[in-house]
């Protein structure tokens, strides 16, 4: 009877880090698919973006259900209770990347009424493409619990930081030399903080990731900061 317990309740620490992991999954094809949006100007792209962002918020809501059941009535301790934590976690940090790939794809449907930016979009898709990976890189490192990649996330954030601001000056470049282009840079502006911010959202994770194996938090403070022009 005890040993059917420790393995029901095994069972039930595996299934909400399996939950999470494929959580992630839908998230990172979210998020690649706001960039394909952008600078494929594909609508029908775009709107199955926004209509699949309620699948996220359903599964942020049953992970964060069956995590604080989990907790409730096993009572888990020491390593388990952060694994437990850190789904609920990490989940609401998914869940927020996928609201933010929603945005992006909303904006690219009023882009496309424009005429497009070459520059400025090339520009939009490396970044896109480089927070992307960095979502990747965190969501394998939480899959094998892999604290040296989470680590290795965390410490490149300046990456996506340096990006933003060169775009941002871009962006008003464009706007000045030309006020044809205001509207459509504006929107571009907020792809772009839209991609800087899921960027956070994966170094939060790596944080989280860090915190589940090893028992100790990062402190941000400690982590080299690219000046913020912009803020």
């Amino acid at each position: 009877m005890t040993e059917h317990i420790v393995k029901s309740y095994e069972d039930e620490l595996n299934t909400l880090t399996a939950e999470c992991a494929r959580m992630g999954g839908l998230c990172e094809a979210q998020v690649g698919d706001a960039v394909d949006a952008v600078v494929k100007r594909d609508q029908a792209l775009a709107e199955t973006i926004v209509a699949r962002d309620a699948r996220l918020d359903a599964l942020e809501a049953d992970i964060e259900r069956k995590a604080i059941r989990l907790i409730a009535l096993r009572q888990p301790m020491a390593n388990d209770l952060r694994k437990t934590v850190s789904a609920m976690k990490i989940a609401t940090n998914l869940e927020r990347c996928g609201d933010l790939a929603k945005n992006i794809a909303k904006r690219s449907i009023v882009l496309n009424e424009a005429e497009p930016i070459m520059p400025l979009t090339r520009s939009i898709e490396r970044m896109g493409r480089l927070v992307q990976g960095r979502l990747k890189d965190v969501l394998d490192a939480y899959t094998a619990s892999d604290l040296d990649r989470a680590v290795a996330v965390w410490s490149r954030d300046d990456e996506v930081d340096e990006h933003y601001n060169s775009l941002f000056r871009e962006l008003l470049t464009y706007m000045m030399g030309d006020p044809r282009t205001i509207t459509a840079c504006a929107h571009l502006l907020f792809v772009a903080k839209n991609f800087e911010r899921i960027g956070d959202h994966a170094t939060n994770i790596a944080e989280i990731i860090h915190y589940e194996i090893s028992g100790e938090e990062l402190v941000s403070a400690d982590r080299p900061k690219t000046d913020d022009l912009t803020s």
